[in-house]
């Protein structure tokens, strides 16, 4: 494996530096010599061929354990109280690899019962005196230490897992998904021992003080684009805290998750303390949603199904709720900004995981006098990005997840045409490859066109089938860069901010006066400020307005999880 330091900058810029930290097109010698250092000597030089290889296995092996890869399926996929079992109804469901759309493998598919033998577990976990409840708060931190460990151990195979289940290249899911969960992981293991509560003055005789107790059983909804690092932001301060988990992935992408159980038990968590429950939005999700025995839950998603679980939060027990929802996304550019920079971090910023990113820049501003030389860069960029096999080492984008993200996507692209927006290059797919979709960007784009302000979600649609149609737009979630233009810092302040999302923003500008002020001015839960997606454990993350509730990652993020009990003690007056 590669030493600390390079892996160290790999992921501290979630993106943005992904070409200069050892994962770029011309580093392709020193990746495949972090990953033989994994694998040993058995490993041979180039790196795709191996992975087609190990590929080859896992969609032979299905959901069976396979030793030589170190595979950890089970024949039966729903994980409870630290045992493999068949889903209650019998049915499966098959998870697809969208670069081949070839089946992967049968998923034993969840359903309420199962969410319901999974709650139980979890609620009994939970019980005081219970092996969890028992242990310190220091051997909860060296559990998830030790868990990062097996991450760091496994991490091609997890590596494999998501590029096969999701399309991402796998140079990304290694260097910075990877990355990201390792990070996580270790970062929360060290809060474990740290949370702590206040005294309070109050009056003479009396002693107040706060305790921050774990909340119970927690639910949490995943989503497929990034599905283990958006598990491990849930999972990670919640078992850091004392909680315990059920867990429903995302129907399109469960691989990881579900190998992540076998790990859970390889740890030594106690069992109950950690369970998942494959299956989809409209049983299993709904089921967590609605359960009277789940504390409280987390979900990262799309705006529709965020408000249809708050709702059915509010219908059961009011619990607790976390979202982490949709964006679209301002990047300022202004004239004054160290131009290279802001067109490589907007260009990484909108095309990075195929586009299919919460955080994309979807709304990129230019002050006009720099507009046509920005263009033509941002053009000269999109001409540049490698479209392909997600297993080459030289690729930078694999396929949309599935047909029907496909299909909005270039239909999307077809309004941006009907409506004047100047399609400078892409704009189609690429005819023989399945699910992939050239990189696309539009010149002369005005506020009121729909590539302009169409929210950049995805949603599963079984989810929500009874949703009013009137709530809400259509949505896109794929490598369309939509540039536009302005005249004034007043003038992108408004159009900015004109929408009802809020997640992420960035400002390109040599100005630090002007970077400070649109910064306050900008209604986001994030700014970058000449940067782009440098997300950090330690750091908050979530959404302002409509783009969710609460936060993850950083201590923030312990407050999700905690809930605050006052104690008061009345001394005895008499002397001592």
């Amino acid at each position: 494996m590669g030493s600390e330091g390079n892996r160290g900058q790999t992921a501290e810029h979630f993106p943005s530096d992904l070409h200069a930290t050892g994962a770029g097109r011309d580093d392709r010698s020193l990746i495949s010599g972090a990953v033989a250092g994994e694998l040993g000597s058995d490993f041979f030089y180039p790196m795709p061929q191996w992975i087609t290889k190990l590929v080859a296995k896992v969609q032979l092996a299905g959901s069976k354990t396979t030793a030589e890869c170190n595979l950890r399926f089970e024949r039966d996929p729903i994980f409870i109280n630290n045992e493999w079992h068949e889903s209650t109804s019998g049915k499966k469901f098959p998870t697809y690899n969208p670069s081949t759309l070839e089946k992967i493998c049968d998923i034993e598919e969840g359903d309420k019962p199962d969410v319901d033998n999974a709650v139980e577990a979890a609620k009994a976990a939970f019980q005081r005196g219970s092996p969890w409840r028992q242990m310190g708060a220091p051997s909860r931190g060296r559990l998830l230490h030790k868990l990062a460990d097996l991450l760091e151990r496994d991490r091609v195979i997890l590596a494999t897992l998501e590029t096969m289940d999701t399309g991402k290249p796998f140079l990304q899911a290694y260097f910075i998904d990877l990355e990201g969960c390792i990070k996580t992981l270790r970062y929360y293991a060290g809060w474990a021992d740290k949370i702590q509560g206040r005294t309070i003055p109050v009056d003479e005789n009396f002693v107040c003080f706060t305790r921050h107790e774990p909340m119970g059983v927690c639910g949490a909804i995943t989503p497929w684009n990034f599905p283990l690092l958006m598990l491990v932001w849930k999972m990670a301060p919640a078992l850091c805290c004392g909680n315990t988990l059920v867990i429903k992935p995302a129907e399109q992408t469960p691989l990881t998750s579900l190998y992540i159980g076998s790990l859970i038990k390889e740890v030594g968590f106690p069992p109950g303390v950690v369970n998942i429950v494959p299956g989809y939005g409209p049983t299993a999700g709904a089921a967590i949603s609605t359960h009277d025995n789940i504390d409280k839950i987390a979900f990262t998603g799309s705006t529709k199904v965020g408000k249809l679980i708050k709702e059915a939060a509010s219908k059961s027990n009011l619990k607790r709720v976390t979202l982490e929802l949709g964006g679209k996304n301002p990047c300022i550019v202004c004239a004054d900004a160290d131009l290279d920079l802001a067109v490589e971090c907007a260009h990484q910023g909108v095309f990075f995981n195929q586009g299919q990113c919460c955080t994309a820049a979807s709304r990129v501003f230019v002050e006009e006098q720099i507009y046509p030389e920005f263009v033509k860069r941002s053009v000269e960029f999109a001409k540049k990005r490698l479209v392909g096999d997600p297993f080459d080492a030289r690729t930078e984008q694999g396929p949309q997840i599935d047909q029907k993200q496909f299909d909005k996507i270039l239909e999307l692209i077809e309004s941006g045409k009907k409506e004047g927006a100047k399609l400078e290059c892409g704009g189609l797919a690429i005819e023989d490859r399945g699910l992939f979709i050239k990189p696309t960007v539009f010149s002369e784009v005005t506020d009121n066109m729909r590539i302009a302000k169409e929210e950049v979600q995805y949603k599963s649609p079984e989810f929500y089938l009874h949703l009013p149609r009137q709530m809400g737009k259509k949505e896109i979630f794929g490598p369309v860069q939509p540039i536009m233009k302005f005249k004034s810092i007043e003038e992108v302040i408004r159009r900015a901010n004109s929408t009802e999302y809020g997640l992420t923003a960035a400002v390109f500008t040599k100005n630090l006066d002007r970077a400070l002020a649109l910064a306050s001015a900008l209604q986001s839960g994030t700014v970058w400020i000449n940067c782009y997606n440098a997300l950090y454990a330690q750091a908050p993350f979530g959404g302002f307005k409509m783009s969710g509730n609460g936060r993850e990652l950083g201590e923030y993020a312990l407050a999700e999880y905690t809930e605050v009990k006052t104690v008061t003690i009345k001394l005895s007056q008499k002397s001592p």
